[in-house]
């Protein structure tokens, strides 16, 4: 687990890393091309400044060390992903990441490879020139325009939760917009000026043998250069493609139907129990108990495909013995298909036989436990009412970053909580659960630099998100029985926070959540671990720093379908 961590955190550094070199490279272009808007001698002093940090062998290893380590990793985010379906930011993003190689393949071929072969002079003027009475022009300014902003919103994604940018932000969406804009002025300027000297009598030739322009063989050895680099790209990315598609088609390969008695008919992958499966794809099917077989109101008909489920395990075949089931009946809850079925449910979501909603109210919703980590140390030499004091501004910090996505707090447990996500249904539930723990990510960073401020210690936490069906119900005596709720959901949120402790890690938020919410994680990152008082593992992902959590999550491209990732070694806790 460590090691997919580690391995996760490697790729985000150097994306992160490789991204501001070339940021910083279209920064020094986009001035080089805007002193234009000064003189031709300044355009050339601000390029020779240039060359001086990209213009020798170290700089230009690592100018292409970083451009390749960025589109090395869009390709690899291409043929990694689980789905395509993502949201705007996102496809932004991988789109702009994918678009820039293509221009960018001709601006290397004549800026650094037409000089070592042919000594073209790759002055700013010699090159502006060459493209000028040409739609290619506007086509490299283009690409230097998506190059700014693809880095200036991997800078501002990058630099958001520090307490000093969001001051800086009015200034540098100033900057983000001067810059490509003086640089458009200057490229007018200089280009318009150029071309009277080159299209005035006797000066064309002149100034093509000034540049050192090759003739028309050595022309077509460039646009043969760039077809290679261009179609060796374009390869690439197909492969990239391709292995998104066949790994999708092998999970494909791997799925079932389950048809219910009103024609509903869901595709799915192997491994959750049918109780889970109804629940995650919004279908009503009664589970009084949260699905830990100790009731019978789950209890399905099979009437097709019965061959092909495992026998019952002892505690069903119990529980169904005692209700005196016929052979056809299983309880949702314990088996987990692994070829299709068609079933029909024995308490109907509608009808004379549905629990009575006395008995309390049954709901799939997520569930939030969160705890600070060290408190009782750090409160040792606390007075009583310092720690009131701190636990008071703490929550103030996180608590409405829950009652915000619609959440609320079910109960305070000194210095944690339980945070319940009631919606009107278990996607929306579970959307809501995933937001409110990634603000509560930023909150805590806020509130963290708030206590350094005064000189304090930061604070820590764990957190765990599961989801589930469970009892929402009065329970108690007649003249005192205070709203709670029961599940075996409860118990899996608070092993999960408690084993964040262990794993070092802010939050573990369970791939249940993922898949109610339309959403996936990295493959690598999920793990399989066996919880003390939960029947089965729980797939999870652990989160180092919550306020990342948005970073690593991409939407679900098929609703009707779901998926799930590969689990990695059983961990007990």
């Amino acid at each position: 687990m460590a090691q997919a961590l580690w391995r996760g955190d490697l790729i985000q550094r150097s994306r992160t890393v490789s991204g501001i070199f070339l940021l910083a490279y279209a920064f020094l272009h986009f001035l080089n091309i805007a002193a234009g808007l000064v003189s031709p001698d300044f355009m050339h002093q601000v390029q020779e400044f240039r060359r001086l940090l990209t213009g020798h062998p170290p700089g230009q290893i690592v100018l292409f060390s970083a451009l390749f380590t960025h589109v090395a990793l869009a390709l690899w985010q291409v043929a990694s992903r689980r789905t395509l379906r993502m949201s705007l930011a996102q496809a932004l993003q991988l789109f702009l990441g994918l678009a820039i190689p293509f221009q960018l393949i001709q601006h290397l071929v004549y800026t650094s490879y037409a000089p070592g072969r042919f000594g073209l002079d790759d002055d700013m003027t010699s090159i502006i020139l060459l493209m000028w009475n040409s739609p290619e022009v506007w086509h490299q300014y283009l690409l230097l325009l998506v190059v700014w902003v693809h880095g200036c919103i991997g800078l501002h994604m990058w630099l958001r939760l520090t307490n000093w940018w969001s001051k800086l932000v009015p200034y540098m969406i100033g900057l983000a917009v001067a810059v490509p804009a003086f640089a458009l002025a200057g490229l007018l300027t200089e280009g318009r000026r150029i071309w009277m000297l080159y299209t005035a009598p006797d000066s064309a030739q002149a100034i093509r043998n000034n540049f050192n322009w090759p003739d028309r063989e050595g022309f077509a050895q460039l646009a043969s250069s760039y077809n290679i680099g261009f179609w060796v790209f374009v390869t690439l990315l197909g492969m990239a493609i391709a292995s998104y598609y066949l790994r999708r088609f092998l999970r494909k390969r791997k799925s079932l139907q389950i048809r219910y008695e009103n024609g509903t008919e869901i595709t799915i992958e192997h491994g959750l129990t049918l109780l889970e499966i109804s629940q995650l794809n919004g279908i009503p099917h009664t589970s009084l108990c949260g699905g830990k077989g100790r009731c019978t109101t789950c209890r399905i008909e099979v009437t097709k495909g019965q061959e092909d489920l495992p026998p019952p395990s002892s505690a069903e075949a119990r529980t169904l013995k005692a209700i005196k089931a016929r052979d056809n009946v299983r309880l949702a809850c314990q088996i987990r298909p692994t070829a299709s079925l068609s079933i029909q449910r024995v308490y109907q979501p509608k009808g004379k036989r549905q629990v009575h909603s006395a008995q309390g109210v049954e709901k799939t919703i997520a569930v939030l436990f969160l705890d600070i980590r060290g408190f009782t140390s750090r409160s040792a030499g606390l007075l009583p009412y310092d720690i009131v004091f701190l636990l008071n501004r703490f929550f103030d910090a996180i608590v409405p970053e829950i009652t915000k996505t619609g959440g609320t707090v079910d109960k305070y447990m000194g210095d944690g909580l339980l945070a319940l996500f009631e919606m009107d249904n278990p996607e929306h539930s579970a959307l809501a659960g995933i937001t409110a723990v990634g603000n509560i990510g930023v909150a805590l960073a806020r509130f963290n630099r708030l206590l350094a401020s005064e000189g304090e210690d930061p604070v820590r936490i764990g957190m765990g998100l599961h989801t589930g069906t469970v009892v929402l119900g009065e329970i108690g005596t007649n003249d005192n029985a205070p709203r709670t709720l029961i599940g075996a959901a409860v118990n899996a949120a608070s092993r999960l926070e408690s084993k964040t402790k262990e794993l070092g890690v802010e939050l573990l938020i369970s791939d249940q959540v993922l898949q109610a919410a339309g959403m996936v994680a990295p493959a690598e990152m999920l793990q399989d671990f066996e919880l003390r008082g939960v029947d089965h593992p729980v797939c999870a992902l652990p989160v180092r720093q919550a306020s990342t959590l948005d970073s690593l999550l991409s939407m679900q491209s098929d609703p009707d379908v779901t998926t799930f990732a590969p689990i990695g070694a059983s961990q007990k806790g």
